[in-house]
Order: C-alpha cells, then structure tokens, then sequence
C-alpha cells in the first residue's frame, strides 16, 4: 500500500488533472491568442505550426504542484524540488508572456533571464550548504568521493544553469521535451525508492503530468508547452540531481540536454570562428538531424530511446 501511495497516486492524481485541465486550457489559449512563434530560418516544416496553443506549461505545474500536495503532508522534506520546479516554471512564464501575450519577440531579455536563472541556483546552492548536503562528489566508476570545497557550490549553479537552458533548447519537436523528460522522471522515481527517498513521489507527480501533456503534445501537436514548460523541467531535473546525490550521472541521463547545450555553443563559437560557416545544419542538434532527413517522430524516437538506455546505465552506477 505505500508504494501505491508514494509511487503510484501522485502519477495517477496528476494524469486525471492533465485530462480535465487540457481540454479546457487549449480552447482558452486559442481564443487568447497565446499560438507559438516560428523562426523563418527553422525548418520550413514547422511553419505550419505557427499559431499553435502554447504556454501549455501552465496546466503540467497546475497537475504537478496538486499530486504533491496530495503527498507533501506525509513527506514535508522533498519540499525543495517542487520549489525549484516552480521557480524556474515561473521565470518561463514571464518570457512567454512577453513574447506571446505582450508582443514582445525576444520575451526577456537574455541577461535577465539568465540572471533570474542564476538567482534561483544561487539560493538552491545556499540551501544545500545550509541542510549539511556537503561538498563532496562521488566518482561512481572508481567508487571514489572527492571534496570539492567551495567550488561544489560554483558546480551546483553552473549545472543548474547548464540544465535548465537544456531542457529550453530541447522542447523544439512535437513531442519530444515531454517524451525525454518522461524517461528521466521514470528513472528519478525508480531511483529514489530503490535509495528509500520520498522524493519518488514528486518524480512520480512530474511523471503523470507529462504522460498527460503528451497526449495533446505528441505529433502533430495541439499545444506546446512553452518556456512555462520546459524551464520548469530543468529546475525539476537539476533540483533532483542533487537531492539524489548523483550531480556527475546527470551527465549521463541528461546527456540529451547536455548534447542540445554544446550544440548550440559550438555552433555559435564556429559560426563566429569562420565567419559566417555552420558546423551543424541548424542548432540545437535536433534540427541537424530533422534537416538531414529524419522525420520529427524519428529524431523523437530515437532521443527518447538513447535517454531511457544512459538511464539504465546511471541507476547501476547509482545503485551497483
């Protein structure tokens, strides 16, 4: 009966509200005007996806946030994860509204969103120094730890940075950002009641709203889910991490995220290098695959298959 209660019921509460709150959400953001904006110098098979509901973030928080309270009375200390969850959701919200509800192409500024970001990180690293989460690493391969003194809080804003822009780069297909964060969040729940963590049961909320969201997100799409969306998981996903004690496997079961991220800055860092030349056909590294020849669903498919793989990889790491 507890696991049902910590594993299984936060999923089945957040999928419930999935099913009533988008069918209701969709219609509002289409008679608000709230459709997605598409670059003209992105794949021409996304044009057609201009107009297209977005801000669909809004109704994955709203579940999310209910199927943990439902168990955040019984297990008070994961309070830390829906926080950062919400956190960046919030700052996702502001530049969606900018962009989509005001007008304003570019949303925020990029300084200020990553100065938001860098905040938020900011305070996550001084509440983990706080509760005595300490600065040591584990090198899973040689079982070693190292400490890493005052630089681990400098590791724990940078990866949270790093996660979050990840998270924002991959939600760029139908189906993709909720398809991979779905593995992820499978993977966090396994590994937190294999540890004896309660945190299985915000992993398992996150993972019934997205199963949620994906059946109106999967291709072709009736709704995204904005930056409200996509930032959220990277608070979701980075805020884990280190609650789980695994800051290095994140490499591995994130290495899509990571892959979209290095993507993006070697294809800037070469563009500017050889003045004008891509390295990739389109960043981030989805696109490069979708221009050369794979369908949405294929690159889908196959990203979401490679996270669910380097997930089995981390929970031997974790657990071995």
């Amino acid at each position: 009966m507890q696991l049902f209660t910590q594993a299984v019921l936060p999923a089945l509460v957040a999928f419930a509200l999935q099913m009533v709150l988008m069918p209701l959400l969709i219609p509002a953001l289409k008679r608000l005007k709230f459709g997605q904006y598409i670059r003209e110098e992105g794949p021409k098979e996304h044009l057609k996806k201009a107009g297209t509901p977005t801000m669909g973030g809004i109704a994955i928080l709203i579940s999310f946030l209910v199927a943990t309270l439902v168990c955040l009375k019984n297990y008070s200390e994961f309070w830390i994860v829906p926080a950062m969850t919400i956190a960046f959701g919030i700052i996702g919200f502001l530049d969606d509204y900018l962009k989509i509800a005001l007008k304003h192409n570019e949303g925020l500024k990029a300084w200020q969103k990553f100065g938001l970001q860098i905040v938020v990180a900011v305070l996550f690293a001084v509440y983990l120094a706080r509760t005595g989460y300490g600065t040591e690493i584990t090198l899973y391969i040689t079982g070693k730890t190292v400490d890493l003194g005052w630089f681990f809080h400098v590791l724990v804003v940078l990866e949270v940075v790093a996660v979050v822009n990840g998270t924002n780069f991959n939600d760029g297909l139908d189906g993709l950002s909720s398809s991979v964060a779905s593995a992820i969040c499978m993977f966090l729940m396994i590994a937190s009641y294999a540890l004896g963590r309660s945190e299985v049961s915000v992993a398992s909320a996150l993972f019934g709203a997205l199963l949620g969201f994906l059946m109106f997100n999967w291709y072709p799409a009736k709704v995204f889910m904005g930056d409200t969306g996509s930032l959220a998981l990277g608070g979701f996903v980075s805020a884990m991490a280190f609650v789980l004690r695994m800051p290095l496997l994140l490499l591995i079961f994130g290495f899509v995220y990571v892959a979209e991220v290095v993507s993006v800055m070697l294809q800037v860092a070469y563009f500017k290098a050889t003045h004008g030349k891509r390295l990739f056909r389109m960043a981030p590294i989805h696109h490069h695959f979708e221009l050369g020849g794979w369908h949405e669903t294929k690159v889908v498919a196959v990203f979401t298959v490679v996270t669910i793989l380097l997930s089995m990889v981390s929970l031997c790491l974790r657990l071995g």
